[in-house]
């Protein structure tokens, strides 16, 4: 039961974005300098977190989203593989750095997550969206949901699930985003996409 108001949660929220153009980074531009958190809530700068190394971004709502949860465990199924091409895999999300292993299912995700709950990664790659202070208090209310909770934050935003390849220079060679919380890349499909985006470049 609790996962069908978590779906229509997530059904609540994607009807009030699904029709809004996201004017995101896309290939060609660079991954931007911002500060982000470890789980151990040390401040780094996202640039230096992938300097020198092919990447895969992902960007996530949070560990309350079951199509993320989800999502993050299928990346898993792909890391080896990427790991062993030489990628890096950050998965950054609005929760705080505490709640970023709090579920049991992100506990053994062999990749780095990192805490973006000032959102300034999200804005900064154009994908953060504001959730109305009526869908938060409904979230909390009728589906035990709390954003503020969740991130230590009053500011409201989510991002848009989405992932981005980027190259050992730091420039977005593939960027993926929808505004539809169902439509993730399936783990070949960032295989594909990540062989490609960096083809000939090593």
């Amino acid at each position: 039961m609790k996962w069908f108001f978590l779906l229509l949660a997530g059904i609540l929220s994607v009807e009030l974005h699904a029709e809004r153009e996201i004017e995101h980074l896309r290939a060609g531009q660079a991954v931007p300098s911002v500060e982000i958190r470890t789980e151990k809530d040390a401040a780094l700068d996202l640039q230096a977190v992938i300097a020198g190394r092919p990447s895969v971004l992902i960007f996530y709502r949070g560990g309350w989203c079951p199509f993320c949860t989800r999502h993050l465990a299928a990346v898993a199924e792909a890391a080896t593989e990427l790991m062993a091409a030489g990628f890096k895999i950050v998965a950054l999300s609005p929760d705080r750095p505490e709640r970023l292993r709090a579920r049991p299912t992100h506990e053994e995700l062999p990749y780095t997550l990192l805490s973006d709950s000032e959102m300034r990664a999200a804005k900064a790659f154009g994908i953060a969206f504001k959730v109305e202070d009526a869908l938060v208090a409904k979230y909390k209310s009728d589906y035990q949901i709390d954003l503020e909770g969740d991130s230590g934050q009053t500011h409201h935003l989510l991002s848009h699930p989405a992932v981005f390849i980027v190259d050992q220079s730091g420039v977005i060679k593939f960027a993926h985003v929808n505004a539809d919380y169902k439509v993730r890349l399936a783990p070949e499909e960032i295989l594909t996409a990540a062989r490609a985006a960096t083809k000939g470049s090593r």
